[in-house]
């Protein structure tokens, strides 16, 4: 900055205020006292501003901000919370937080803006909400310790006719029974089905005093129940699984949302397509 527009913006300043900043002599210049004050709350002001770029361009990249994951499934353990986990080591500014809605719900919060993706079983479909195939889990039948299926490593589907199956009026109770009964074509061949209006957890208590069995992904297993097992369950063609989707808008402009999509897209790559379809 030139000499004569530092001394013209200092005059300015000091006009501005309303009082001398610097006293000036043929030895140089030096702070007054109320040009000290002035320095001290210029230095904070200027302090704040480098920190707003700062924040400016980390929330720009992702690094800051605030991130809503809505999801129906458990987080006991599995791939959803690994990968929140990882997602707050590697952004620990990050403001995030989780919400749990029932299957009819993600859509409203996703359109509302009350949520920025929504991690579930299955994919929900509409026109203007995206979607992305995460990972699968396999599907598992809990039973008490003391049940006669329990001595196997595998159940069938076909195993199940003449049992009693708890379910949560919860999702992803509505994921299961259909899955049920895709398994099992003719009602005769069905076990009965008791739905309770109550949590998964609930239904794990239940299960455990004897009073059914009930259907269980991967991820629920992780919250353990005293006389409860898990076995997996199985058809002709190997075990059963369900897919799950990430789903978000697609005017959706938060860059921690892309931060997010971007860490689920390495870590579970889609496959590539097949030729013809």
């Amino acid at each position: 900055m030139k000499h004569n527009v530092l001394s013209r913006s200092i005059s300015q300043l000091e006009y501005l205020i309303g009082a001398s900043l610097f006293e000036r002599s043929s030895g140089g210049i030096k702070p007054t006292l109320a040009g000290r004050a002035v320095l001290r709350i210029a230095r904070l002001i200027l302090e704040q501003v480098d920190m707003l770029v700062d924040t400016g361009r980390s929330g720009g990249r992702g690094d800051t901000g605030h991130l809503v994951i809505g999801f129906y499934t458990s987080m006991s353990t599995g791939n959803l919370r690994a990968t929140i986990a990882e997602l707050k080591k590697l952004l620990p500014q990050l403001e995030l937080a989780t919400m749990e809605r029932s299957r009819s719900r993600p859509m409203t919060a996703l359109r509302s803006g009350t949520v920025d993706v929504v991690v579930s079983p299955g994919r929900l479909t509409s026109k203007d909400i995206r979607s992305q195939l995460l990972w699968s889990e396999r599907i598992l039948i809990s039973l008490p310790q003391d049940h006669r299926l329990a001595a196997r490593d595998t159940v069938f589907w076909t195993d199940l006719r003449n049992e009693k199956i708890l379910l949560s009026e919860y999702d992803p109770g509505r994921e299961l029974e259909d899955l049920l009964i895709s398994k099992l074509v003719l009602p005769d061949d069905r076990p009965t089905v008791e739905r309770h209006d109550v949590s998964r957890g609930i239904i794990k208590s239940l299960t455990s005093m004897g009073m059914g069995l009930s259907l269980a992904m991967e991820s629920d297993i992780g919250a353990s129940f005293a006389g409860l097992v898990y076995r997996e369950l199985q058809d002709g063609s190997g075990p059963s699984r369900v897919d799950f989707h990430a789903h978000w808008r697609d005017d959706n402009e938060n860059p921690a949302l892309k931060r997010f999509l971007d860490l689920l897209a390495e870590r579970y790559p889609s496959p590539p397509p097949v030729l013809g379809e």
